[in-house]
Order: C-alpha cells, then structure tokens, then sequence
C-alpha cells in the first residue's frame, strides 16, 4: 500500500475504490444538503469541509440543496446565512438547489408507488400509529387502513393535495413490514398535511414530503454519487436504500445511477451546544443577542467574534474524518485561531482595565513618537510610530504596592521595562476616597531607550508592559467572551436542563484605551492586543464608538482549571463510589469503543466488577440503547453475562436484544454477544 492510499480517510478509501470498480470519474458529484431552520454552527462546519474537500480533491461538482420541507420552521433569513456562511468559508457550490424544486416529481413517483401497492393513506391519529410501532424489541402491529384500496388510497391522497381535509386528518405511509427488526421501515410517514406559508413555493402546497422520503429522492433526481452524512442517519440507510430502488423503475433511463450513502461521525464539541433547537432557544430567550452573538458556536457568530475561515478550515482538517463519535476539546478550535492570528494579526497597544502612570521627572508638554514592530511574524508588515508623553495608562493588574518574588510586573522600588520605550520605577501611589490606586507616580531613565543600544537599556529587569499614552489614548468598549456554558457537556445530563450550567459571566463590557493607530479601524479588522490576546473590531463599532471583541486569549487560561491527572483520578474514584454501579457502568460505556486496547481491557474490568452490584431491573431499561451508542451496548452486554452467571434466568426481552446485538455492525459488540 502506497503512503498516499494509507493517508485516505476512510470515504476517500469508498470513493477510490468505487473509482477502481468502474464508476467514471466524471460521474462523481456530492452536495451539502442544510435544512433552513437555523444558523449553520461549528459542528456543520465538518460535514461542509467533507463534501466541498472532495470536490476540491475530485474537482468534482458540489451541490448546496436546500432541504426546506417544513415551512413552519424555514425562513428565506437563513437560507441567505447558510449561503454568506458557506461563501465565506471559501467554498464555492456548483449548483444553489432545493428540495422544493422537486415538490411536483416526489408527488408523481408517490402516486406510481400508491397504484403498485407500496404507499397507502392512513387516518389513524399519531399516539395510535406510535403505539402500533412497537418497540426495537417488541414488532409493529398493520394499520386497520393498511389494506385500503388502490382507488381509495389515490382519491385520499388527491384529496390532501387540494386541502380537503385537516391537518393530521391522513397520513401517506410508505408500506414496507411492520415486524422489520429496523423501525424506521415499519411504514414509515412520507407526507403529511401542513397548513403553511413556504418560503418558495408559497400557499401551492398543503402536503409536505417527509425528510427519508424527499432525502435521498432529491440525491437520485441530482445523481449525487456519494451521498454523506452523519452517524444518527446510519439506521435511515435502509429505507434511504428502498426508496431510491422502488422508485428506480420511474426514472432509471434519465437517471441511471444510485447514490451511495455512507455516514461518518458528526463534530461534538465541549462546552458547547450543537442543536439547533437548543440555540434557537438561547436567541429566544435574550440569553444571547442574536445567532451572531459572538458567544454563539453559529459561523456567524464565531466570524463576529473574529474567527477567520483559514482557523476554521485548519480546525477541521485536524478534526479529521473517523467512524466513531467522540468530543474534541473546544481548546483545539482556539489554538488553530492562535495560530492563524500570530501569523497576520498587526499588534498593537491597548489597555482594557486602566489606571494612570505619571512619569513625574519626565518633561511636562513633551512627546515622543516611537517605532513599534507591527508584527514580528511577518518581515513585510513593517513598523509604525506611537505616542510617548507624561502620562500613561497600564494594567491596573500590572501594579502591586507590595509584592513577591514572583510578581514581575510593576511594584514600588522596582524597574519594569515600558513595550518599545524606556524603564520606569515605581516612587509612590495616589488613592481614592475608597482607597482605590487612582494613579502610580513613576520615574523614567532615559537613558533606557529600547532599541538605542546603550548599556542603560540592556540592563536585566523583571518585566515589560503595554502602555497607552493618555494624550493620545482613544477610549474604546472592550467586550471580552468566556464561554457560554460551564459544564463540558451541557446537555447531556437527563435530569437537567442545560440552561442550568449558562455562564453568568459569559460576557464583561469595560471601556479600555486603545492606540491612536486604531482610530480609522474597520469593522472585521483582526489585532494582537499585546500582553493581552487577539481582538477584532465588532459590527457595532463606529467611529464615534470603537467596539473591539475579545477573540481568544494570547493562551489557555482554562487549562490552568482543569484538573491534574491525579486529582482527575481521585475525582473520578470518589464520583464511583458515590454513583449507582449502573450509572458508573454507563459513564464507562461511553468511551468504551474509543479507547486503545490496553484501557479497553481494563475499562472491561471494572464494568464486570461493577456488575456485581447492579440488578436486572437497573439493566432492563438499557436493552432499548440506540444502535449508534455501541459502547453503552456493550457495558449492557458485559453486564448482562455477569447477571446471567450468577443464576438469572433468560426472558424474551433478554433473548431480543442478545439477537439484536449479535448482528450489530460493531465488531466488539457482534464478538461480545456471540460468546455469550
């Protein structure tokens, strides 16, 4: 194998082989399918570097469809933030598409699929057709309206299409088996009657096609060759396959080829929230200002907050593609923002939490202009000139009357060096009547000028600080982010709602002082604040009011939070003996299939010594684990060999999932459940 076939991710190792196997490569074509009910966030940001990456590497056409098949949720506001996002990305589509585009043919191939016996109308209302689903163990039972006729199922469903009857009235179902051991084949919906006003296609239509039905309908009438998406829509595979097939008759001399769908794991990200509903909610309750509040994980909201398409691509190239589900740390987001700004961002001086230097033996009516290096990354940027004078503005963080070793900033007796100018001692304080330091009297050497060469200027000294000149300083709104929610996964925990763990200081507005250089800034315009982080002038920001954002911080600050590795493991060894077995069993399912085989040993380990403590009843309700969750189903597993060595006797629920896992796709599932 060549090192460049060992560098595939696994959908390239699809595609090239499909390649081998005869496909043409003029046949390749993919496409980026959002539904419009919603900003585009951080996590679609991966599926978009999947399929717009191929193009690139095939130059092969993509296509931006636009799955707008329930107007009550879709609006044209985000149709348009979807396209801006996707632009700005750098990605350009081959094709702007909609799924309403093909309202009228899905209608046809629905009728044809009616007179062939494989759709019927059903009059049930929904608790009944969800009750007759059954469960992943438990088989559906048929519909009373399951047998109607061919002429009865088309005069209905001619009868929805004028509007004849209510809404939730009927129902077109597509007539599959109702005992498939898949649930989503049991009869699965394909339209249904909504009264609402459609972006596009106006009031013409009173039926909407469901997601499965119109989804991989639309990918065949396009001739998408790789249609890719998520793992939650690996379960959808098989009726995606059965429509496509039994529709394939109808258009099979235009349309000759079947797409292929394949899934790969979505992007989750920690302390971060990646349902749209969930956002939509945030919006709504004024938590945040809007989908492009610069705390938001939108695309918008993150280009507001001065992320630029070369981080976010960066991102997603060392995200990767993988199979398996797991969470990358949001840290990783900001360092490739880091890297990307230390290369381009100009530095400059600002000062965000100010109080006032006074250099009481340098000259009053004095300044001097100074050189600055703009960025020391970039030979070409060249050097700029700022103000010197009497009287500063630092950090009031950068003071402490008194102060230890380790403090190596400004304190009285001591020298700091000034960014580009000279060394300052401390002499005195001013205070308030609050006894707050209002000012800092200093005194200057000037013989200390950096970059004149003397040896005055070389001498060692603990520190050096940013400064403003207040003669010069322009007074800014400094908006500076932390993140919005405080736990790592903020809605995973089932007994509470994720808006419990929202940061209440999320956001801090102070009004700072920034270098006359900054005065012509424009809107978008990215800079180092130097000794402070990467800040990018918001929309909000007008010459009157400058309005910079805080981007990211020049490093980690909340590694320093984070637990060490032994204070993890003690955590974690106290939360076991504290939690329910079954619970800690769970937790450790989780990972379980992530995890290099030494830890998945031992992680198995102590799944069988906790199963010790757990009952069938704890275990029961774990049998109806979604197929995508395979580690939680394996810990199920193990704990259920356990159960069933000491004395518990088989039941149908036992033998239906034992049955179901045997023919799990997961390797370590399948092998698991054969040896029991």
């Amino acid at each position: 194998m060549s090192d460049d076939t060992k560098s595939l991710n696994f959908i390239e190792h699809i595609i090239e082989e499909d390649l081998q196997n005869g496909l043409e490569k003029d046949k390749l074509r993919f496409r980026f399918p959002p539904e419009p009910n919603g900003y585009l966030h951080i996590g679609h940001t991966k599926a978009i570097g999947i399929s717009f990456g191929l193009g690139e590497k095939y130059d092969a056409p993509v296509n931006l469809r636009f799955d707008d098949t329930n107007p009550a949720k879709e609006e044209q506001e985000y149709v348009d933030a979807i396209k801006r996002d996707i632009a700005w990305l750098g990605y350009e589509w081959a094709n702007e598409l909609y799924s309403s585009d093909y309202f009228q043919t899905l209608y046809d191939w629905a009728v044809l699929m009616i007179k062939e016996g494989l759709a019927y109308v059903d009059s049930q209302p929904s608790e009944a057709m969800a009750e007759q689903k059954g469960t992943p163990t438990q088989v559906g039972t048929n519909s009373p309206y399951r047998d109607r006729t061919i002429e009865e199922n088309l005069e209905l469903f001619q009868g929805m299409k004028e509007g004849r009857f209510k809404q939730g009235e009927h129902v077109l179902r597509a007539k599959i088996d109702m005992e498939d051991p898949n649930m989503l084949m049991r009869d699965p919906i394909m339209y249904r009657i909504l009264y609402a006003h459609h972006h596009r296609t106006g009031d013409e239509w009173c039926i909407y096609p469901m997601y499965d039905w119109t989804h991989g309908e639309s990918d065949y009438i396009e001739q998408i060759s790789h249609s890719l998406c998520s793992l939650e829509f690996k379960p959808h595979r098989k009726l995606y396959d059965w429509f496509k097939e039994n529709v394939y008759d109808y258009a099979k001399d235009k349309l000759p080829m079947l797409p292929k769908q394949r899934e790969f794991a979505r992007l989750n990200l920690s302390y971060t929230i990646m349902s749209k509903r969930k956002l939509l909610r945030l919006v709504e309750e004024g938590i945040v200002t809007g989908w492009d509040d610069p705390r938001m994980p939108t695309i918008s909201g993150l280009r507001r907050r001065g992320y630029t398409p070369a981080s976010i691509r960066m991102f997603i190239d060392k995200v990767g593609v993988a199979k398996r589900e797991n969470v990358i740390d949001v840290s990783l987001l900001e360092f490739c923002i880091r890297e990307d700004l230390n290369k381009t961002a100009e530095r400059v001086m600002a000062v965000v939490n100010p109080v006032k230097v006074i250099i009481t033996n340098y000259p009053e009516g004095k300044e001097e202009w100074l050189d600055a290096e703009n960025n020391p990354e970039d030979d070409s940027a060249g050097y700029r000139k700022v103000p010197f004078s009497r009287e500063l503005y630092i950090e009031r963080e950068d003071f402490k009357e008194e102060a230890g070793n380790k403090f190596f900033r400004l304190t009285l007796g001591q020298e700091v060096r000034l960014k580009n100018a000279y060394f300052i001692k401390a002499e005195s304080v001013v205070k308030d009547a609050y006894g707050l330091i209002s000012e800092i009297h200093c005194t200057y050497d000037p013989e200390t000028l950096s970059g004149s060469g003397t040896e005055a200027s070389k001498r060692k000294v603990k520190g050096t600080l940013h400064w403003v000149s207040v003669t010069h300083a322009i007074p800014a709104e400094i908006r500076s982010y932390d993140r919005l929610f405080m736990d790592e996964a903020p809605d995973s925990h089932k007994d509470k709602d994720f808006m419990e763990f929202i940061n209440p200081n999320s956001l801090k507005v102070s009004t700072g002082y920034v270098e006359p250089s900054l005065k012509e800034a424009k809107v978008g315009e990215r800079f180092q604040f130097q000794r402070l982080g990467y800040y990018n002038v918001d929309d909000d920001s007008t010459a009157e009011n400058l309005v910079f954002n805080k981007t990211v911080g020049l490093r980690d600050s909340w590694a320093k939070q984070k637990p060490k590795p032994q204070q993890q493991q003690q955590q974690k060894q106290q939360s076991q003996k504290e939690r329910p077995a079954i619970e800690v069993i769970k937790q450790l399912g989780k990972k379980y299939t992530n995890l290099p085989d030494a830890k998945r040993e031992k992680t198995k380990s102590d799944i069988l010594g906790l199963a010790e403590k757990v009952s069938y009843e704890d275990l029961e309700p774990l049998f109806g684990t979604s197929a995508k969750k395979s580690g939680t189903r394996i810990a199920t597993l193990l704990t259920l060999k356990v159960l069933l060595k000491n004395g518990l006797e088989r039941n149908d629920k036992i033998n239906a999932f034992i049955n179901d896992v045997v023919l799990d796709e997961n390797v370590l599932l399948s092998e698991e459940a054969k040896a029991i």
